[in-house]
């Protein structure tokens, strides 16, 4: 009787160094797209088994540009891979990819900030959310000008459970600026603690996995880059709307050098904004003299639950705008920028 043969590992047919691609394609890196591009396979490599097990998984890669993390998400045996690129110029290389990998890869041509990722996979792959999270995977080595902007979309997106989390907890491995994955990991007490650490900690298990030094990139960054991984918790920390959290974290850190009440402060009007800040934080039992990063997510969601309590009492007080206050107030122009209208307050 003959013994069945192991089945081979999937491997992509000999191609073009990543740096042949560049020369073939005559690719530069724009700086104005903060492009940089990740040459060496083996932290490619390493990138991709962060993401865990990606055997027979359904893969999103944002932004492939010349397509290293692409060949080593291929060389994991992946299902199917979804590829979203904004810029044209890449995507013959791609779509040579595609073809030494037949039937797995789709290329869209798009931007990810706006690509509509609720039909992105099968819908056989839904997972309910307290279940563990679907096989599915986002991962790219992310241009730095789209980093932050991105990724506080998609938690906004994890906390109403839709984008890329209509199917589940869809885990993320991303890359970032040294200091805004530092950011992102920040605890309490830490220099860098800040909104990204909030917005991102009270709904994710979030790590900073390590770090890939700029001189391995091309351009040469100023900057080292990390790798963060992310997974989508099943009960956010703080119980409260995306939209209220993110008020009173970007309150709060807006004035990050003065105690926390001065930033709890700009929630109210003038004209009751220390009766109203007093209120609060007593009903948070937060202390009004600890600074921003002082404050434990506990303290947050204390202060998201008294807030929220107001609002209900107040429905007006949710619409608040304290910067629109001041502009009336000081007779600024509509186009102030948020810094200079915080330089004026300070000055004056």
């Amino acid at each position: 009787m003959a013994v069945p043969r192991k089945v081979a590992a999937f491997r992509l047919p000999p191609l073009p160094t990543i740096g042949e691609i560049i020369k073939l394609f005559r690719l530069q890196a724009q700086k104005q797209l903060s492009q940089n591009f990740l040459l060496d396979l083996r932290l490619t490599d390493k990138i991709v088994r962060q993401a865990g097990e990606l055997k027979n998984a359904h893969v999103c890669e944002v932004g492939p540009g010349p397509g290293g993390i692409t060949r080593s998400i291929l060389n994991a045996d992946v299902a199917q891979l979804l590829l979203v690129e904004k810029d044209a110029r890449f995507i013959p290389g791609l779509q040579m990819l595609s073809e030494a990998a037949p039937g797995k890869v789709h290329i869209v041509h798009g931007d990810i900030l706006t690509y509509k990722m609720e039909k992105a996979f099968p819908k056989h792959l839904k997972k309910n959310w307290e279940d563990e999270p679907p096989d599915i995977h986002i991962i790219g080595n992310l241009p730095f000008s789209v980093s932050t902007p991105l990724i506080i979309k998609w938690l906004e997106n994890v906390s109403s459970r839709d984008g890329p989390f209509i199917y589940g907890r869809t885990q993320m491995t991303l890359t970032f600026q040294k200091e805004v994955a530092e950011r992102l990991t920040a605890k309490t007490g830490g220099k860098q603690r800040s909104r990204l650490s909030i917005m991102s900690q009270h709904l994710c298990t979030v790590e900073n996995c390590f770090i890939i030094p700029g001189q391995a990139f091309v351009p040469q960054p100023e900057v080292d880059v990390a790798v963060v991984h992310f997974t989508p918790l099943v009960q956010p920390k703080i119980q409260q709307p995306f939209e209220l959290v993110e008020k009173i974290v970007r309150s709060v850190f807006q004035f990050r050098r003065k105690y926390c009440c001065r930033g709890i402060g700009i929630l109210f009007p003038e004209s009751e904004r220390l009766k109203k800040t007093e209120q609060l934080m007593m009903a948070a039992d937060v202390d009004p003299t600890l600074r921003p990063v002082q404050l434990s997510m506990s303290h947050f969601r204390n202060l998201c639950n008294a807030y929220r309590k107001m609002c209900d009492e107040d429905p007006s007080l949710f619409a608040y705008n304290y910067r629109e206050e001041l502009r009336q107030k000081k007779k600024l122009p509509k186009n102030t920028s948020h810094s200079e209208e915080i330089e004026e307050e300070n000055h004056l």
